[in-house]
């Protein structure tokens, strides 16, 4: 790497993990969702998608790699599987060059990073579309939000769940009466 393109890779890197440093600092109680700003949420939603995709991304590229290295070697004859794609591979295949290991890494972060920015686009759309819903509503509305019932804590025992404690039924009450 050149003198050159180090401020850039450092720069990037510190792009890149800016949300997880971010994340690290502060409470509990700091880190709900509207402690952060928009763009950074936006940001640490692109950084997971980007790394999620990533093992997808090299898995495909690594196959179109040996597609064009196949076509470009034999142009896809099955006489000779030395440069063939990974399930019709030979047992003495040829290893991918350190150049060209270099361009399926390229390629792989690529697609990932082009994964994060449509995910990136969707949400923003989707974001769009849902404020101009909510800027058409007429003034005056009623506007009902649901949320969900709180969970009640598990009973550890059935008898405390549906037996009834000794003192809430006196015997007494229980019996009638029978006096004329």
């Amino acid at each position: 790497m050149t003198v050159k393109k180090r401020p850039a890779a450092f720069l990037l890197l510190f792009v890149l993990f800016a949300g997880n440093l971010a994340a690290q600092v502060g409470t509990a109680e700091e880190s709900s969702r509207d402690h952060w700003p928009g763009w950074l949420r936006d940001m640490r939603r692109w950084e997971i998608v980007a790394f999620g995709s990533f093992p997808f991304s090299m898995f495909f590229a690594t196959i179109g790699m040996d597609m064009y290295r196949w076509h470009n070697h034999n142009g896809m004859d099955f006489s000779d599987r030395s440069h063939a794609p990974w399930p019709l591979k030979s047992a003495g295949a040829v290893a991918m060059t350190n150049t060209e290991q270099r361009n399926t890494i390229l390629i792989a972060a690529g697609l990932s990073a082009s994964v994060a920015i449509a995910d990136h686009l969707i949400v923003q759309a989707r974001r769009r579309r849902d404020r101009r819903r909510a800027e058409a509503i007429p003034t005056g509305t009623i506007i009902i939000t649901r949320t969900p019932i709180a969970e009640e804590e598990p009973v550890a025992d059935y008898e405390e769940a549906f037996l009834p404690e000794e003192d809430s039924f006196p015997v007494e009450a229980a019996v009638p009466d029978e006096s004329p």
